[in-house]
């Protein structure tokens, strides 16, 4: 902008100065046959009338050809003229200003001439300075301005983006029927977010078929089990089976039996990571199910040499939720606890207030677990230390256990130590408002 109103100033100077000399020309032109006495009135009359009297006619050989029509013009500082001068266009300083002189050839009775005029330029810099302090002043305002609109056009623009990512954030094996909302706009995002969902058209695809295999091969084992299981029971009736066929037989009932509980657990998940069933919340007391379920575990801890402890207290402990998938849930805890405690080991029962949340906890002092695999305890089959591993069972307790949670909008968390224990808090919300059924998702 300041570049260009430059050049716009300096192209009128140049044009008011070519439009002086045409008319000087005239003049001269006109007076060629006067006296010179008269042809220098008109051209010093000219010169006033024009240009403040800045105007000159110099000979090809730098000599002065007229009088001089003003002071000004007599003490101006003329550029120097040659035999070879042409029509020039150049800036010049006299008197400490700045002025714009044109020279132009000019041919007169066979005599050649050079005409000179001169401008100031101080009102072109004056206004040259003017607008360059406004652009200087106005710059913060423009930047702001400029800033502002660059970034609401980016967000506007990325909008879409964002929306994008946040629904594919979102989804998860629980919601996996979800997709992102497409806008018809034609462009590369509408193309990106088409993409996205049939990928996870075909994820879901798949991960409907592996749901199905796992509930279909659960179910479908049930029966042979439970067939397998009832042949052994009544062989070992016989009184006449020998001592070897017996022992096998008490072997196969054992492992059957242990095979059902992991087909229960498995079809449990099953159910969970199918279609969302529902399940009835109701008020339930935190510390008569904690009494209930430790009442229904001392046998079993009795038998394990371990000493069980209930501190539940006796505080405003209800809860929304199934009784019957929160027994299930404390007693995986405990068995749990019972499982990997020490000999003559304790397994303590809390129930207490933080954070405005029922917190139930079981803690045991057992072998612990490594910092390193807390974060994949409730992982479906993760039995990877080689000392956890010698102890019966599937892996999958956990997993169930931290489905109940979450059906509850509860939170597990793993506070434990290697050989000093191992402490599960389960954090439950004390919302009593909303007693409607629920969905139970995985």
């Amino acid at each position: 902008m300041w570049a260009n109103l430059r050049s716009t100033l300096t192209s009128e100077r140049r044009q008011t100065l070519v439009r002086r000399l045409d008319r000087l020309e005239e003049v001269l032109t006109r007076d060629q046959a006067a006296a010179p006495s008269d042809r220098d009135q008109d051209f010093a009359d000219f010169a006033h009338a024009t240009g403040n009297g800045l105007m000159e006619a110099f000979h090809r050989d730098g000599t002065q050809a007229f009088s001089s029509p003003s002071a000004a013009a007599q003490s101006f500082c003329w550029p120097r003229v040659t035999q070879d001068s042409l029509a020039s266009f150049v800036s010049v300083s006299s008197a400490g200003q700045s002025f714009w002189v044109l020279a132009k050839p000019f041919d007169l009775n066979d005599q050649h001439y050079i005409l000179m005029a001169a401008a100031p330029d101080a009102g072109n810099v004056l206004v040259m300075n003017s607008f360059l302090w406004g652009l200087l002043a106005a710059c913060p305002l423009l930047l702001l301005i400029s800033s502002g609109s660059g970034y609401w056009v980016s967000r506007r623009a990325l909008k879409p983006v964002g929306a994008i990512a946040e629904t594919a954030r979102s989804i998860s094996i629980g919601n996996i029927s979800e997709r992102i909302p497409v806008s018809p706009t034609g462009d590369e995002l509408q193309r990106l977010a088409e993409t996205c969902n049939a990928m996870l058209d075909r994820l879901e695809s798949s991960v409907n078929q592996i749901k199905r295999f796992t509930a279909d091969a659960s179910h479908e084992l049930r029966g042979p089990l439970s067939f397998t299981r009832t042949v052994a029971e009544i062989a070992l009736r016989n009184p006449r089976t020998d001592p070897e066929s017996r022992q096998a037989l008490e072997d196969i009932v054992e492992e059957v039996a242990k095979a059902t509980v992991l087909l229960e657990d498995m079809l449990s998940l099953a159910r969970a990571d199918s279609l969302p069933q529902t399940l009835t919340r109701v008020p339930v007391s935190l510390t008569a199910l904690a009494e209930e379920v430790c009442d229904m575990a001392r046998p079993l801890v009795a038998e394990s040499g371990l000493t069980l402890f209930n501190h539940a207290q006796q505080l405003e402990d209800i809860v929304l939720g199934d009784a019957a998938y929160l027994k299930r849930l404390l007693w995986i805890l405990i068995d749990n606890a019972i499982k990997y405690s020490k000999p003559k080991g304790m397994i303590d029962i809390t129930l207490h207030l933080v954070d405005g949340q029922l917190a139930l906890a079981v803690c045991d002092d057992g072998i612990g677990i490594s910092e390193a695999e807390v974060p994949f305890i409730f992982n479906r089959f993760y039995r990877a230390d080689p000392s956890r591993c010698v102890v019966e069972g599937s892996g999958l307790g956990l997993a169930i256990a931290k489905w109940i949670a979450n059906a509850h909008e509860a939170q597990i968390s793993v506070r434990s130590a290697v050989a000093r224990g191992t402490s599960l808090t389960v954090h439950f919300p004390r919302s009593t408002q909303n007693t409607s059924p629920r969905p139970l998702v995985g």
